[in-house]
């Protein structure tokens, strides 16, 4: 089995800071690329970064140059830096992998709960 869980979400007041870790864990032969969505009540899911096994990494508009997001590969973990949070950023936060399983020749995805996250103006 594999898991993905998040933390490190909460209330924050605007202009404030959070930092989630997710950590996957389980039968992992290998973790490719990782990354960060989230999704609003009433809206769609959508990604807000994401980082490749070779550490390239792609940010959605609304979060470029606030968030970053990095990996420790040994760790099997993906951070996600959330600087100069606003309240249009109040959203679940999930976590998304793409794995190879140990004694599996294909590749996975996989998506953690989700850790909420909420900004206060």
């Amino acid at each position: 089995q594999v898991q993905l869980v998040e933390s490190g979400g909460g209330l924050v007041q605007a202009g404030g800071s959070l930092r989630l870790s997710c950590v996957a864990s389980g039968s992992i032969f290998k973790v490719n690329a990782m990354g960060w969505y989230r999704q609003a009540p009433g809206k769609q899911r959508e990604s807000v970064a994401t980082i490749t096994s070779g550490d390239s990494t792609n940010y959605g508009d609304s979060v470029k140059g606030r968030f970053t997001i990095s990996r420790d590969v040994a760790k099997n973990t993906v951070y996600l830096e959330m600087n100069s949070l606003n309240v249009e950023d109040t959203s679940v936060y999930y976590c998304n992998a793409f794995l190879v399983r140990r004694f599996s020749t294909g590749e996975s995805q996989y998506w953690g709960q989700g850790t909420q996250v909420t900004v206060s103006s």
